[in-house]
């Protein structure tokens, strides 16, 4: 009787080793209110979206700078000598995942009608699409057949399925980053079949051939689950980009030779309350990864040159600081007489000496100390390091705060307290705006400016305050930019001219020269030519003083030691599928 309990008890052992499953639990802060690829405007939709559904580029996982591969594509794109015509040829056997919405409930295979499919849903107003900005004028056609009414039938002149397996992608001008939009969740693709039987309710239930399916949804936890149709993808060290120096105190290399993805189940909670996250991560057996918030620093951190996590903390996690792949900024409406153009000629001359003379009241390492715990970088202009296009010699003069230069250049263009226009700082009421604001009030008080002449216009909620910048009501506008890819055309584009609000360039910058070299570099590919191009533009708008830039914070990421990842938390879409459980 003992030996048959014995042999039970061994069998059970077995069983349950077999059947175990790796979870990696992973968090973010807000919450998904669409998984439909044509709404995946935020980085949270973008991460779950990604996963499920294929893109036909992503980025190498550890290679920085940026480096794009192909995913569901078969190789990068080939582009045409007049940069109009691009061909792509996508992978065969590629199938979505099972799902009733297709013929007795297997997934089909997926071909190229199915990206011309995808992205003509983005002209589709029925769709309630956010992701047209990306093609709209670009692609041959695509506008005219949103106009005629958005009939699938009907073919779009730049934007074709050659055959099963090949897609022609037509331009109007040469358009360069056409193949980083290719990478993002807006451009996923999905079946026909999915949106015709689910509808609305593809926004809760999206299928696609990505290397997870969606386990469930709801608006406190998503589950994606290994898709056991997904292609046949190996890890490989050299081509992710891996550097022994930088990854190798992660573990990564043991991924080498493992088929994608390796865990079989993610758990995604949507928790906004920094507070709760951590505990939930400090708990051991809840989030394995997240990032350290700001009210737990000094409990943490050791040292802040260089980082370090306090003994207690590194001996169970992993860390990684890491700058964010955005930039914030202040900038000037220069729609706004008082600080921007002018009839007056040489009114509008002494607004950019006043303009300049703010840019350098501002102090940028007071603004991280006391909103950013210290923890940051500062660099010259709105080009971040490691983007094409960021120029090293920059003179740092852009970035140091200097009231004494201030006070000459006001005095040397004949302003006084007397003439000084009021100047506005126009915000979101709540406490740490109105902290923000009592600090550059202080800036501009240390110049001379009168007290009295130092303004704010406060707004109830974001969206208010968004649709007073979009109307041109704001003096000042602060806020932040993540990048989109890793272009300088993707910043550049801010102060473009023709982009004016309501489109991005909210500052209404409208410099013929920059416009007439933006509009020549936005046609080139890659370059030492266009790099020199970005470069002299960044020099333009800093000279005119148009942008107080640019300010990268530091976030830092733990995860818990039986973790193999490497944080990609930037412009990579799905990064899942290269995490492994010890």
């Amino acid at each position: 009787m003992q030996k048959k309990l014995f042999l039970l008890f061994i069998f059970c052992t077995i069983s349950t080793s077999a059947f175990a499953i790796k979870v990696f639990k992973y968090s973010v802060e807000g919450t998904p209110t669409s998984l439909d690829p044509v709404q995946s405007s935020t980085k949270y939709q973008n991460r779950i979206v990604s996963a499920i559904c294929d893109t036909l580029y992503d980025y190498k996982y550890l290679k920085i700078p940026y480096e794009l591969k192909p995913n569901l594509a078969a190789a990068l794109p080939k582009i045409s000598k007049d940069g109009l015509t691009y061909t792509i040829q996508i992978k065969k056997g590629v199938f979505f995942s099972d799902d009733p919405a297709f013929k007795g409930g297997k997934g089909r295979e997926l071909t190229a009608e199915d990206f011309v499919y995808s992205i003509k849903r983005h002209f589709d107003p029925k769709t309630l699409p956010r992701g047209a900005w990306l093609w709209q004028g670009r692609i041959k056609g695509i506008d005219d057949w949103k106009t005629a009414g958005s009939d699938y039938k009907k073919q779009v002149e730049g934007l074709k399925a050659i055959d099963k397996y090949t897609i022609q992608i037509s331009l109007v001008k040469p358009y360069p980053q056409l193949v980083y939009t290719l990478t993002k969740g807006y451009s996923a693709i999905v079946a026909k079949e999915v949106v015709e039987k689910y509808g609305p309710e593809i926004s809760i239930h999206p299928v696609g051939s990505g290397p997870w399916v969606l386990g469930s949804f709801n608006n406190q936890k998503a589950v994606l689950l290994k898709n056991k149709k997904y292609r046949e993808e190996i890890f490989d060290l050299k081509n992710e980009g891996y550097d022994e120096k930088i990854h190798g105190f992660t573990g990564i290399k043991s991924l080498q030779g493992k088929k994608l993805p390796i865990v079989d189940q993610i758990e995604i909670n949507f928790m906004e309350n920094f507070s709760m996250r951590w505990i939930s991560f400090t708990k051991g057996s809840e989030i394995q990864f997240g990032f350290i918030p700001e009210q737990q620093f000094n409990n943490v951190i050791a040292s802040r040159n260089p980082l370090s996590l306090n003994k207690e903390y590194a001996q169970k996690y992993y860390f990684l600081p890491q700058t964010e792949f955005a930039f914030r900024y202040l900038n000037f409406n220069m729609d706004d007489p008082k600080i921007g153009y002018n009839k007056d000629k040489e009114l509008e001359k002494k607004n950019k000496a006043l303009r300049i003379a703010i840019h350098k009241a501002w102090d940028w390492p007071q603004y991280i100390k006391t909103f950013f715990d210290d923890l940051g970088e500062a660099y010259p202009g709105i080009i971040s390091p490691g983007i094409d296009g960021y120029d090293p010699t920059l003179s740092k003069e852009y970035i140091t705060h200097d009231p004494e230069g201030a006070k000459k250049i006001l005095k040397d263009n004949g302003w006084t307290a007397a003439n000084l226009p009021d100047i506005t700082y126009s915000m979101v009421s709540d406490i740490r705006q109105n902290q923000m604001y009592d600090q550059f009030r202080g800036w501009l008080i240390t110049i001379g400016y009168p007290s009295s002449k130092i303004k704010k216009q406060t707004f109830a909620s974001f969206g208010d305050y968004s649709k007073a910048v979009k109307s041109r009501k704001t003096m000042t506008i602060a806020m932040a930019w993540g990048l989109d890819f890793p272009d300088s055309e993707n910043v550049l584009q801010l102060f473009y001219g023709p982009n004016s609000s309501p489109g991005s360039n909210n500052s209404n910058y409208n410099n013929p020269e920059y416009n007439a070299l933006y509009e020549k570099a936005s046609t080139m590919q890659p370059s030492k030519e266009r790099s020199e191009i970005y470069k002299k533009m960044h020099k333009l708008l800093l000279e005119d003083s148009v942008t107080i830039a640019g300010f990268s914070r530091t976030d830092l990421w733990v995860w818990h030691k039986n973790v193999i990842l490497y944080p990609v938390e930037n412009v990579l879409g799905n990064y899942f599928k290269y995490v492994d459980i010890k």
